[in-house]
């Protein structure tokens, strides 16, 4: 591995901590908590550990994709709960599954230009609140409804709400949603690509099929996510900030709810094909959950950094982000990583550690074998010669999205944190966080541990 790295300077772009809540399934324990609250308990976390004077912040820039209409900018929203002064500027930002490496990109360009000195980045993100999208023909009933001159007006619309012919009922409680009547829930729109007409899962299909990976393959990666994950539950404990419920307080969730310690290989293969029931190998078990969650770090130029007396964690090196066909957006590691690497100065076999988003086992298998293939490398990246073998021993170390979870708007910030708290511990010199997009893009960043 390089030893080489870049000399330092007063313009460096610095982490000096982060923080994030559980990750936890949709539907389970935060299906009540505003993706506000979540955000606003991990950056109060990070505030409390540095002690940092908030006056001190120049900005607050958070990812967001399920934008609730009660706090659309959220990070407004979040900034202020957290005791964020007024007069700091706070703004939400959206690039699907990488929002939160958005925030950190922007956040690193203000910085290193000198605009900026002290920006908090982050994402937060409750996907089991995204909402039910009402019919066409609901909303305009239900919008005539108030505008409605009493009961001789109202109750011709109430009857247009309620007249359904007995094939109507049948499609609704089969869930047909193809009818006109059937509501459309808002997290599975979102994760349709609305260019090639497919969701998520079926690109993930599409990999799979094309790298040839068998569902034995698929499942095995799953069971390891699950297992690692499981294993470095003490370890993860040390990003987390505890997020309590209710408004008595009587419990406090302290660790991600979704790796499971007895998860075996053979429940895995248990699994019917979800997107493809016919010749398709991608199950609800090798595919990441649906998650809510937050996380956030705190960015600073080295130079204020030290005239704070702080001891930065990471330095960030680099960031890319790159597009691709859309249908195949789960290769966007193999786009964005190169761009990320130039940048930096630095090739793949100088990571020691690397955290790419488990989407899909599929994806994370297929971005192995696109990496490591010179004819992808000529043929799609217009590169001489493949990126380089992206070895398994040092990919997601303490599992990933599989287990853990993928809150779409705060991924990017956590697997930037977990990368970074890992390489702090096994005192590795380079490290890359990345994910793939939906909507066919790839997100990239490169950070150097400063101990």
């Amino acid at each position: 591995m390089s030893t080489a790295s870049k000399a330092k300077s007063s313009r460096d772009v610095v982490i000096v901590e982060g923080f994030r809540t559980p990750f936890v399934k949709s539907g389970d324990k935060f299906s009540q908590v505003h993706p506000a609250d979540l955000g606003k308990t991990a950056l109060k976390a990070v505030l409390a550990k540095t002690n940092l004077n908030t006056d001190e912040i120049d900005e607050v820039i958070i990812g967001n994709t399920g934008n609730p209409p009660d706090a659309v900018n959220i990070s407004r929203v979040v900034a202020l709960g957290a005791g964020v002064p007024q007069k700091t500027s706070a703004y939400t930002v959206h690039r699907n599954c990488a929002s939160a490496l958005e925030s950190i990109s922007q956040g690193f360009e203000k910085i290193r230009g000198g605009t900026m000195e002290v920006i908090i980045a982050g994402g937060t993100e409750n996907m089991t609140q995204m909402p039910v999208l009402m019919p066409q023909k609901f909303q305009k009933i239900f919008m005539d409804l108030p505008r409605a001159k009493g009961p001789a007006q109202a109750l011709p619309l109430l009857w247009k709400l309620f007249k359904t012919d007995v094939k109507q009922i049948k499609a609704m409680l089969t869930g047909d949603m193809r009818n006109e009547l059937m509501p459309t829930a808002a997290v599975m729109q979102g994760l349709t690509d609305p260019f090639v007409g497919i969701n998520m899962g079926q690109t993930a299909e599409i990999l799979a099929k094309e790298w040839g990976l068998s569902r034995q393959t698929q499942d095995e990666f799953a069971l390891r996510s699950h297992k690692l994950a499981s294993a470095a539950k003490e370890k993860l404990r040390e990003e987390i900030a505890p997020v309590a419920l209710g408004p008595d307080y009587k419990e406090t969730i302290i660790d991600d709810i979704g790796p499971r310690e007895n998860q075996t290989y053979e429940a895995l293969a248990k699994l019917k094909p979800f997107f493809d029931k016919e010749t398709g190998s991608i199950t609800a078990g090798n595919s990441c959950p649906i998650t809510d969650g937050a996380a956030m770090i705190l960015m600073m130029s080295r130079e204020k950094a030290e005239s704070l007396g702080y001891k930065p964690l990471a330095r960030i090196l680099s960031y890319g982000f790159a597009g691709l066909e859309p249908e195949r957006m789960g290769l966007g590691p193999v786009y964005s990583t190169p761009l990320a690497l130039k940048r930096a100065g630095l090739s793949l076999k100088d990571m020691g550690l690397v955290e790419l988003n488990e989407a899909f086992a599929a994806q994370v298998l297929s971005c192995q074998k696109a990496l490591d293939s010179d004819e992808f490398a000529k043929n799609k990246l217009g590169l001489s010669a493949k990126v380089g073998e992206l070895r398994s021993e040092i990919v997601n170390v303490n599992g990933g999205a599989i287990a853990l979870g993928h809150p779409v708007g705060a991924t990017g910030t956590r697997i930037t944190l977990t990368l970074m708290k890992e390489m702090r511990r096994r005192n590795t010199q380079f490290g890359l966080a990345t994910l793939c997009i939906g909507g066919g893009q790839g997100g990239s960043i490169i950070i150097e541990n400063e101990n």
